[in-house]
């Protein structure tokens, strides 16, 4: 290049540096928050759904939006905390994907600022939302909340001896928990058979919970949509193993963690859902105007490795019906 042409190109930029400069402060990177009661390492593969429905709405991290990730830690008495941080920064967006407590919470802490859910429950009953659109709040929801009865009724297929079940949940986020054992409870009447409830908040109390069961005489056991029991998912697992103990899970991921079977919507793949919500929001669009999305497509997942291991054999019937089996 010769030094007359190097000089206009120079030249030219020093006139556009300063132009884009004054452009990405008049248009600075929006800032949205991601918020979990649980941790980051039991929450990786929804981080990556979360991105990749931001990335189908146009949105990349670090390239046109910044996220600000707040991890509870399975402390949901720190979650007020976190999103008053959030509240004062101001962040465009508030997403809480498959956690119904962050969503309780956030919603009490701000009318004005966008929050995206996925939970497992109806958001009306949970007050997340009213029956007309409106606010502040919107999102999807996977309504696994209401299959306690689906699942409990798919235990009793598998086992039509059992007598008596149990169903684990969580006290310490009493709407969920609630729901679930209502449910539970008209589903085993409607069959004849008692059911058990067990409460955990920590590990230790889930330890406690397994053992408790023995002199119960516990034939099968439901583990509640919770996100405190699919963060502790491999805990679980693991103890129902030992314990010898058929047990039903709300997601999938616990099936492929070792556990016997499952039924429910496809976790990931409402997260990327709230995702792609979450970049129309930032792309200027208010919650008011997107409707509340519900889950339309279960999975029944068994693991035959599993049954084979409590010598259980699964029913033809309810293998046909499997939309996948762990072999």
């Amino acid at each position: 290049m010769r030094r007359r042409d190097f000089i206009k190109v120079v030249g030219g930029s020093a006139v556009t540096w300063p132009l884009a400069a004054r452009a990405q402060q008049q248009h600075p990177m929006p800032v949205m928050a991601f918020l979990k009661s649980t941790t980051p390492d039991d929450s990786a593969h929804l981080v990556r759904a979360f991105r990749q429905g931001l990335s189908e709405a146009g949105f990349a991290e670090g390239r046109n939006v910044t996220i600000e990730y707040r991890w509870a830690e399975n402390q949901l008495d720190r979650l007020p905390e976190l999103v008053a941080e959030l509240v004062r920064r101001r962040v465009a967006v508030i997403a809480t994907p498959a956690d119904t407590p962050a969503t309780l919470v956030a919603k009490a802490a701000t009318a004005t600022i966008p929050i995206i859910f996925e939970i497992g429950g109806d958001p009306v009953r949970a007050g997340l939302v009213a029956s007309q659109p409106g606010g502040n709040v919107t999102g999807i929801t996977s309504m696994n909340l209401e299959l306690a009865g689906k699942l409990l009724g798919l235990l009793h297929e598998l086992l039509p001896q059992a007598a008596r079940f149990a169903v684990l949940v969580n006290p310490n986020n009493s709407t969920i928990a609630e729901a679930t054992v209502t449910d539970a409870r008209a589903a085993a009447m409607s069959i004849g058979r008692q059911i058990e409830v067990l409460t955990a908040s920590t590990n230790r109390e889930i330890d406690m919970a397994f053992a408790s069961l023995g002199p119960k005489q516990v034939d099968a056991l439901l583990v509640n949509n919770d996100p405190f029991f699919n963060s502790r998912r491999v805990h679980v697992v693991t103890l129902a193993t030992y314990h010898r103990l058929p047990t039903i899970y709300p997601y999938r991921e616990m099936v492929e963690a070792g556990g016997l079977m499952s039924y429910g919507a496809n976790l990931p793949d409402l997260v990327r859902q709230a995702g792609v919500y979450t970049g129309r929001i930032l792309k200027g669009e208010r919650p008011a105007d997107l409707p509340v999305l519900r889950a339309t497509k279960f999975e029944l997942v068994i693991n035959l490795q599993t049954a084979k291991t409590f010598g259980l054999v699964v029913p033809p019937t309810l293998l046909a019906r499997a939309d996948e089996v762990i072999e």
